[in-house]
């Protein structure tokens, strides 16, 4: 576990409602998209959104979130995990077409540690947030034993692929988006990995 410094620390169940809007940030509304999708009668996509930034487990879930906290207010966000050494095969049957590219790129880098969400709230955009965030993925790659990380990105998201340029991060793959009725500028998920 490695220490962090203010303002980063850990997330906490309470951070959810701001978990949830950065994630839907990094993810360009799919995130949103896809609550809505899963959303009861008496829930809004929001809701969803908010109950899975508080499981206790899974991909998204605050435990694997770092947050920078400023003024007091939840401003940029982490959330990433270890891959696993061997991908588990894709079942093509039952993964929705839209995940299918996202999960073939995600299994061309096994064994990494894996950054799903980097996302800073606009207000606080520029002042080198996400630099900091993706020094402190590096840490977190070391201190589970990984010996390089992963993420994936929209071609059309071009502040983000500059970021993670200079931060190291280097093209790895790319696979067409598969959008459905989803509005996005990209064409291509792009696979970006860094070694340490």
């Amino acid at each position: 576990m490695i220490e962090l410094v203010p303002p980063f620390r850990r997330a906490e169940p309470e951070d959810a409602p701001a978990l949830a809007e950065l994630v839907n940030f990094a993810g360009e509304g799919l995130p949103l998209y896809l609550w809505e999708k899963m959303k009861e009668a008496d829930e809004t996509a929001w809701d969803v959104g908010r109950q899975r930034a508080r499981r206790e487990q899974g991909s998204f879930s605050y435990r694997n979130a770092v947050v920078a906290e400023v003024g007091g207010k939840c401003a940029a966000c982490l959330i990433g995990y270890p891959q696993p050494k061997r991908p588990e095969p894709i079942d093509y049957e039952t993964l929705p077409a839209m995940f299918v590219p996202l999960q073939e790129l995600e299994n061309l880098a096994p064994n990494s540690w894996y950054v799903n969400v980097l996302a800073t709230y606009p207000e606080f955009r520029g002042q080198g947030l996400g630099t900091k965030l993706l020094a402190i993925a590096d840490e977190l790659a070391r201190a589970t034993g990984k010996t390089g990380l992963s993420l994936i990105v929209s071609d059309a998201n071009e502040n983000a692929r500059r970021l993670y340029s200079c931060c190291g991060y280097k093209e790895a793959g790319s696979r067409p988006m598969m959008k459905g009725d989803w509005r996005n500028d990209g064409r291509n998920w792009i696979l970006l990995t860094k070694s340490l």
